[in-house]
């Protein structure tokens, strides 16, 4: 039995690595849908928030003059849509639509002293125009929430008194304003929907009416605000939440997500799911950020940080797949100016000229327009190819192991197979993200195995040719073998919900630093083919060992690095303000910006490493080993599913580009510097 074990584990490497080829075969429909699904949305819509733009005229002396005006400088900067809220009682006092009073303020003005009990809000209408037209809005709004309310008057003025506190009944939520809508319209602006979920009990019908008046109005997004839906009341599925999902298929209403949100907001993927992924991305400025754009800052601070946000859009509709981009503005008090300030015109600026936002997605080949949701490609035979890729997939990662454990190749093939069945059955997605890991992990390791393994053959005197060549070579034939793992990782993954980020790539720390644990410890105890009893008296020596201050000051260095370098991954990594101009540099004048560790760093030290090994001595290789970094840059580039597949593909194929010019200035400095110290510096101590 063992022997028939050990005939068949020997063959096995050769059938796997030809089901590992047949897998990438078998991917290469999967990716092509999921790059025609990325094609399908080449649109990218610009909103600017009404209601900030109603807080900044407040503080005007025309509010109602500064707002037509403005809304006509947004026109002509490009600005095409206006996100409008669902109205309440504060923005139609801000719209200069009426006046709202306390009960001490009403009883003040009509010389009436108000009950010791009456905390009620008081709501005086503009004009009659206004009372005709939101005073059934208001009575119908707070009736739904089981707040009375009752007609007052003062002045021959028309209004109401709402049985609630002005701080409470101000922020209640009503129908959209219909006077902003027509203003809107009639200025040709599009109109972007703003729904939260203040409104509680959820009322449907009070629901379908906001929908009907914001798809009558041409709305045909919904971007929501706060930390919920509307219809979530602490589940993920509710029929409140199934309410709701019925009538944004009723008024087919695509949904925004928010980048970058702390934590996703709740029931948004239930929505998601059911409207079978209407779904856009959406990425926002926000308040806060542009008020970086005024203040005590000086001209060149000012272009420059216009130039900062112009690219930060850019980059987000071409490496994102950002379809629509949320403007945000608020008043700013300037006491040395004695005025109130806003940037207005600095956002302006961000999208104007040949070095603004507007221009240069166009020129990236996208259109100024509304946003629209992606075309999902999903052909029936996906069904069929992605069980191959899944085989193919537990097959490299079988060959990983068997690089350190041999005779557990094959049955490590054949429990992977037998694991991932079971999964499947229970939940595929869950399969898939875990084998997504696997090959991420596994094929930039295998790669560098076998590289350290040819560079051995190498030294040993089995394989010939130049060194420098042969260097170039090894890097990216050893990249080709990483690219399979991105392969598999496009292919598995290529449902749309990684594309819209509803879903993510899990497990980057883990991808960033086990291959560098798994390279090192193959290095240290696998490489050179010892046996068992060998690899064991070598751990011994090493533990054993004498341990000096210079040592542990290195492990501490090499702590330091780790961290840092984890710090580094991710989405949340920062960079220096250097590295940031630098990566724009990279970007205005490539197009796409290459990895600076990749093609700086790793990329070079991977061949300089390889050449110094097959040159000088074996000990290069724990400097060689160091270029995992990059193999791993390169399956991570991929890993991030938001990112355009070809944005990806030529980010990394500038890397190797780069890495490989980069490396051979290393080499070269590296020859100049051994050459003067045989020169000048070892004859002077003879």
């Amino acid at each position: 039995m063992i022997q028939w074990y050990a005939r068949w584990n020997r063959t096995a490497s050769k059938w796997l690595w030809w089901i590992v080829i047949v897998g990438l075969l078998a991917s290469l429909p999967l990716a092509y849908e999921r790059i025609m699904t990325e094609r399908s949305s080449k649109k990218v819509e610009f909103v600017f928030d009404y209601r900030d733009l109603l807080d900044i005229a407040e503080y005007r002396a025309n509010p109602r003059e500064f707002v037509d005006q403005e809304l006509d400088a947004m026109k002509r900067a490009g600005i095409e849509s206006m996100a409008v809220y669902e109205s309440t009682l504060n923005e139609l006092r801000l719209a200069q639509r009426v006046d709202l009073y306390s009960s001490r303020e009403a009883g003040i003005m009509t010389g009436q002293l108000t009950g010791a009990g009456d905390n009620y809000a008081y709501v005086l209408f503009k004009d009659s125009e206004s009372q005709q037209r939101l005073q059934p809005m208001i009575e119908r709004a707070f009736k739904s929430q089981g707040i009375g309310t009752k007609e007052w008057t003062f002045e021959d003025r028309k209004g109401l008194m709402i049985e609630a506190a002005l701080e409470e009944a101000a922020m209640k939520t009503m129908e959209p304003d219909p006077f902003a809508l027509e203003l809107l319209k009639q200025k040709g602006f599009r109109i972007v929907a703003r729904l939260s979920n203040r409104s509680l009990p959820f009322n449907e019908a009070d629901m379908d009416r906001k929908l009907s008046q914001f798809k009558e109005a041409g709305a045909k997004t919904i971007i929501f605000e706060g930390e919920a839906v509307p219809g979530y009341t602490g589940k993920e599925k509710s029929p409140e939440l199934e309410q709701m999902a019925g009538l944004l298929d009723k008024y087919d209403m695509t949904l925004a997500a928010i980048e970058l949100l702390k934590a996703p907001q709740k029931g948004f993927n239930f929505l998601a799911k059911e409207s079978r992924y209407n779904v856009i991305r959406l990425h926002s400025l926000s308040e806060a950020e542009a008020d970086r754009l005024i203040g005590n800052i000086t001209e060149q601070e000012q272009l420059d940080r216009i130039q900062v946000f112009a690219d930060r859009f850019v980059l987000a509709a071409k490496d994102r797949n950002i379809r629509m981009i949320f403007l945000n503005a608020r008043p700013s008090k300037n006491p040395e100016k004695a005025s109130y300030t806003d940037p207005l015109e600095q956002i302006r600026e961000t999208l104007r000229g040949d070095d603004g936002a507007l221009k240069r997605i166009s020129q990236a080949g996208y259109t100024l327009g509304p946003a629209h949701p992606f075309t999902i490609y999903n052909s029936s035979w996906q069904g069929l190819l992605k069980p191959v890729v899944v085989v193919a997939s537990v097959a490299l990662i079988a060959l990983t192991l068997a690089y350190f454990f041999p005779w557990l190749l094959l049955i490590s093939f054949v429990v992977g197979i037998g694991m991932g069945g079971a999964l499947y059955i229970l939940s595929s997605n869950m399969l898939f993200k875990l084998l997504a890991l696997g090959v991420g992990v596994c094929a930039p390791t295998l790669g560098m195995m076998i590289a350290i393994q040819s560079i051995r053959h190498r030294m040993a005197g089995k394989l010939t040719g130049a060194k420098l060549g042969y260097a170039i070579n090894l890097f990216i034939r050893t990249s080709f073998i990483s690219m399979i793992g991105v392969v598999f990782i496009v292919a598995l993954l290529n449902n749309v919900i990684y594309s819209l980020v509803i879903d993510q790539y899990r497990g980057v720390s883990l991808l960033h630093l086990a291959p560098i644990l798994i390279i090192g410890i193959y290095l240290l105890f696998f490489s050179e083919g010892l046996k068992a009893q060998q690899i064991v008296d070598r751990v011994k020596r090493l533990l054993s060992s004498s341990v000096s201050v210079l040592w542990v000051v290195i492990a501490g260095a090499l702590v330091a690095g780790i961290m840092y370098y984890l710090s580094r991954t991710g989405n949340e990594g920062k960079a220096s303000t250097f590295e940031k101009l630098f990566r724009s540099l990279l970007e205005n004048n490539l197009g796409v910006r290459p990895r600076i560790k990749e093609f700086l760093f790793a990329h070079p030290v991977f061949i300089l490493g390889a050449y110094l090994a097959i040159k000088y001595r074996p000990s290069a290789l724990y400097i060689f080993i160091l270029g995992i970094i990059g193999q791993l840059s390169v399956v991570d580039t991929f890993a991030h599913l938001h990112t355009p597949v070809y944005i990806s593909a030529i980010r990394v194929g500038y890397g190797m580009l780069l890495g490989v010019i980069v490396g051979i200035i290393f080499i070269a400095v590296w020859e100049m510097l051994a050459r003067s110290w045989k020169r000048w510096v070892l004859p002077s101590k003879g």
